[in-house]
């Protein structure tokens, strides 16, 4: 579950975060992280333009960043531009790639905030960024942190200029990377450049330069497995046994979660109406985008009529991580043989979906009608083809196509 101060959208993040920088100066650092690709670089530079002469940019990955003082001119100059201009934004660009870059950024704020100097600041930072305990330990109490997710298919839609139905089907089929648009009609390249750009980059270079991964290796080995499993409820013993060079249950957990924290993949939790988490239930498998799926599966996305029990489990895993994307915290419950799908809670309010691609009955909602008698602060939802609507109604229960689902933010 992503817990942000906020989540920005691709289409008003620019103006959201804008807001904040017209609050008076010093305020907390501004710290936005995210996956990689989604556009944090182009909405820091479409803040640059916004802001206008009071905004200062630096890409700590420039070759600038490497210039000797480069730091400390960086600041010369902010404070320079908020004695002439009255205030100055500081936007900070792939702030990790600064060696002790927490302690350096703790220092400056300290110091702006003793000289009550009228600057604001922005950092962004990798997919990973969040993992280094500098933002959690060196920063605390000092920055708001914001989270950029992968794009849903309203801001595809919008964005883009496409119907809304096509968007839907490129959240499924594709993933929302917006640096996938221009390689739309040559799959090879679009699928390329998510592996070579996306997945390589956050596993290879974020996940292992900034959080210490003993064993990179089985790190990998846990990614490609749980991604070959989308919407499923895995033991860790299970994974356990798949993997080429097993180890222990607790570190293949916390493999998991270093890849929730990349924006990569989550490991859901089971619902169980208690405020103790249940550590021994098996995690669902939840891929955060189905770009990893379309990159990492040979027979590529799935036809609904030739393929339907997979393409059944990306819709499913679409709209699961369309929640988790949305900043809504998202369960699964399971008592034998009874199911539900996904249990969200947040700002869309408590749900317990039941995800139905092909021809279902009213006796395939058993799992959801007897959760939601056991749990009745949670509504119950259908999310289903067309045709599966009527069936959900006789059964006295809310339905909406996954299509609506996938295209709005959240039911109401």
């Amino acid at each position: 579950m992503i817990e942000p101060t906020q989540i920005l959208d691709p289409v008003t993040g620019p103006a959201q975060l804008a807001a904040r920088l017209a609050e008076p100066a010093p305020g907390r650092i501004q710290l936005l992280i995210g996956p990689r690709q989604v556009g944090k670089t182009t909405l820091m530079l479409s803040l640059a333009r916004t802001i206008g002469a009071q905004a200062l940019y630096f890409a700590a990955d420039g070759p600038e960043a490497a210039l000797v003082g480069s730091w400390e001119r960086l600041w010369l100059g902010a404070e320079q531009i908020a004695s002439s201009h009255g205030k100055a934004v500081v936007l900070l660009d792939e702030v990790q790639r600064i060696e002790d870059w927490a302690s350096k950024l703790k220092a400056q704020w300290d110091r702006i905030r003793r000289l009550k100097q009228p600057i604001h600041v922005v950092a962004t930072g990798s997919s990973a960024l969040d993992l280094g305990c500098g933002s959690k330990e060196s920063l605390a109490g000092r920055f708001e942190r914001l989270v950029l997710p992968h794009w849903a298919a309203g801001a595809w839609a919008q964005v883009f200029g496409v119907p809304i139905d096509a968007a839907v089907a490129t959240i499924v089929g594709w993933g929302g990377y917006p640096g996938t648009m221009p390689l739309a009609t040559e799959p090879g390249r679009r699928l390329a450049y998510i592996r070579d750009a996306i997945i390589e980059p956050a596993i290879g270079r974020d996940l292992l330069a900034i959080h210490p991964v003993r064993r990179p290796a089985l790190l990998r080995q846990v990614f490609a497995l749980a991604a070959r499993a989308p919407a499923q409820i895995v033991s860790l013993q299970k994974l356990q046994g798949q993997l080429q060079d097993p180890g222990a249950l607790a570190t293949i957990a916390h493999y998991l979660g270093l890849l929730e924290d990349a924006f990569l993949v989550a490991g859901l939790e089971k619902h169980t109406g208690r405020q103790v988490r249940q550590r021994s239930a098996p995690p669902k498998l939840l891929v955060l985008t189905n770009a990893i799926l379309a990159a990492l599966d040979p027979r590529g996305a799935p036809d609904q009529v030739t393929d339907p029990a997979r393409f059944g489990t990306w819709v499913e895993n679409a709209c699961l991580s369309h929640a988790w994307n949305a900043g809504q915290q998202v369960r699964y419950w399971r008592e034998e043989p009874l199911e539900v799908d996904g249990i969200l809670e947040g700002s869309w309010g408590q749900w317990a979906i039941e995800v139905k691609t092909g021809e279902y009955g009213v006796h395939d909602l058993a799992g959801l009608l007897e959760f939601t008698t056991r749990f009745p602060a949670y509504r119950p939802l259908v999310v289903c083809d067309g045709a599966g609507l009527a069936i959900a109604k006789r059964a006295g229960i809310r339905a909406m196509s996954w299509r609506e689902f996938l295209a709005t933010n959240g039911p109401r």
